[in-house]
């Protein structure tokens, strides 16, 4: 019984702590600006739809209403127009730059000119030897191919040569008669 009445103790314990609300004043949102000189904007169009049921499943019917679907996102504007650009300050990228011009960097652009022609022909040359020793390479090749075509074909030959002078060497063999009668040197 003594433990009924803790129970109130309890509840009067987790009623005791009110919660803090803080207010925190918002931030106004940033001006509109107009950004069509830099960004399209994207094309949103609306849908209306009447009562249909559910492709997915037969048992849903939706009522009449407007479907929003964004038909083409934003994208980067690349149309220059001087007279939106002069108002924003854009920093110079030095790519964009005109070169500056003076008698030593014409010198120095002459001379990597005439370096750049002359690379280029020795290139133009090593590719021509290149393509020489490839073609003196496959020839090579081809060379050797026959080369030892007609090694195993004169070794072929060696044996040859060598059956038939072994073969004269050796006394002739009386031929085998196929009859009982002796062998007759007259016969013809």
């Amino acid at each position: 019984m003594k433990i009924f009445y803790f129970i109130p103790l309890i509840f009067l314990t987790a009623c005791s702590t009110a919660p803090k609300l803080t207010l925190r004043p918002q931030q106004p949102p940033p001006p509109p600006g107009d950004n069509s000189a830099v960004r399209y904007p994207e094309v949103v169009r609306a849908y209306h739809l009447g009562r249909y049921v559910d492709p997915n499943d037969d048992l849903v019917m939706h009522q009449e209403h407007v479907v929003y679907r964004v038909e083409q996102n934003t994208r980067w504007n690349f149309h220059s127009d001087k007279t939106d650009f002069s108002a924003v300050p854009v920093a110079r990228d030095a790519a964009f730059s005109p070169v500056p011009v003076n008698d030593a960097i014409l010198a120095e652009v002459n001379s990597q000119r005439l370096a750049t022609v002359q690379i280029m022909m020795q290139a133009r040359i090593l590719s021509a030897a290149l393509t020489q020793f490839q073609n003196a390479l496959q020839q090579a090749k081809t060379n050797f191919q026959e080369t030892a075509g007609l090694r195993v074909t004169v070794n072929a030959m060696k044996l040859r040569l060598d059956a038939l002078e072994t073969a004269q060497t050796q006394p002739p063999m009386r031929p085998i008669s196929t009859t009982n009668e002796p062998a007759d040197s007259l016969s013809p």
